[in-house]
């Protein structure tokens, strides 16, 4: 049986619904979600009507001057309304279960979920098409909001026919077959427009002269996976429409055994001074794995946002082989990370690690050779067992010296002694 995926988004989330409870319509109303107290706040959404002078989803208030806005449109600054949001996004899931069960459903984020409808066609009597047309019409007579959708023999090309396509088409729906990876995959550039791809594993892709889909595509993927491990794997599979994930994967990981780390942070941090503390974490995290001798084949990342802003995401990834490297697990906590981040101040980071297993032993894999693995645990063992004697600021990375660095601190409120 083939698959079919439906991708929905509901479109300007934040602002729609600002605007509904109003009793406006997004499609001719000037407003934007932010904090209207604040020139320099970053705003959380715009409604379509503004998108329609090059205004984007985030960006400073006071930046909305240099945008082509008629003089005479006033700008409606609504603050932001989390509980509203949650409550209207509740309203939608429901429809969403009127149509499949909940484990052919995946959540992903508040405004986005994946429908595995491959199952329900033949009931139905109806194209993957059509019943998108159905859910989408129901949720517009029921809530309001207007929804756009991707369709596609998998989760990543349904994903990206709804963020590259079906915004640009009359019905909001696009349907990417893998016959249209050569044709509508490939020429997307910059690459950061592909779900996946962050700002900064652009530029890195970039440095090896890879602009476009296409261009990843037809790189070496050995070569992508010796700079980028597993990661590098996954960007040639997905650039050449390669996805093998299914919702199934997605639910229902949490009940695993898992150890997990979580701070909040006394300052707001960004997508670059974050990363100091999302690997200092990992250092705490791989710590408590070497000294209960386990590995883990689940990593997952959490951002919360500032508290003037709220939300924010969290998310998982399998690995193929379990491991207890640093590196490794810092490769992963990046790729989501560049995948979910959306450029707001963030307060609080999460990291767990699950499917927690026995470590019996140096596992070999297809990214690292023997040697490397080897190396980086004894060294590894070598830097606990000091810090097991003198104390977890008894020997520190470089990085821990800098002003972003909470680790100093916050050993010594676990126990550790003064360097």
């Amino acid at each position: 049986m083939e698959n079919n995926i439906i991708a929905i988004d509901l479109k300007s989330f934040f602002a729609s619904c600002e605007c509904i409870e109003l009793g406006l319509d997004p499609f001719t109303t000037p407003l934007i979600v932010c904090d209207p107290n604040r020139n320099g706040a970053i705003t959380l959404a715009v409604t379509p009507f503004l998108k329609k002078f090059g205004v984007p989803g985030r960006c400073r208030v006071y930046e909305l001057a240099k945008y082509n806005i008629p003089k005479y449109v006033k700008i409606i600054k609504a603050p932001p309304r989390m509980g509203l949001y949650i409550r209207k996004s509740k309203e939608v899931l429901s429809i969403y279960l009127e149509f499949v069960a909940k484990e052919d459903m995946h959540v992903y984020s508040i405004d986005e979920v994946f429908l595995d409808v491959s199952k329900y066609l033949k009931l139905y009597k109806k194209t993957s098409f059509e019943l998108a047309e159905d859910i989408m019409k129901r949720i517009k007579e029921k809530t309001g909001l207007t929804t756009t959708a991707g369709i596609g023999p998998n989760l990543l090309l349904a994903k990206v026919a709804m963020d590259i396509e079906a915004k640009h088409n009359p019905n909001n729906i696009a349907i990417w077959s893998y016959n249209d990876i050569e044709t509508k995959l490939w020429p997307i550039t910059p690459l950061s427009k592909m779900w996946g791809i962050g700002p900064r594993m652009e530029k890195n892709l970039n440095k090896l002269g890879l602009f476009s889909i296409g261009d990843i595509a037809k790189f070496d993927k050995n070569k992508l996976k010796e700079k980028f491990g597993i990661i590098g794997l996954e960007l040639w599979n997905h650039a050449n429409g390669i996805d093998t994930s299914k919702i199934s994967d997605f639910n229902g990981q949490i009940k695993d055994k898992s150890i997990s780390h979580s701070q909040v942070l006394f300052k707001d941090y960004n997508g670059d001074n974050v990363q100091i503390i999302i690997k200092e974490m990992i250092e705490v995290l791989t710590k408590r794995l070497r000294e209960n001798n386990k590995q883990t084949s689940l990593i997952g990342l959490g951002i919360g946002y500032s508290k003037n802003i709220q939300g924010g995401f969290y998310h998982m990834q399998k690995l193929d082989a379990a491991t207890t490297s640093e590196k490794v697990i810092y490769n992963i906590c990046e790729n989501i990370f560049d995948k979910y981040y959306e450029n707001l101040p963030i307060r609080k980071v999460s990291i767990s690690l699950g499917k927690l297993s026995d470590d019996t032993g140096v596992q070999l894999n297809l990214f690292e050779s023997f040697e490397n693995i080897k190396k980086e645990k004894n060294g590894n063992l070598a830097i606990d067992e000091i810090k097991n004697r003198f104390g977890n600021n008894s020997i520190l990375k470089a990085s821990s010296l800098l002003e972003d660095s909470t680790a100093i601190e916050r050993n010594k409120k676990i126990g550790g002694h003064n360097a």
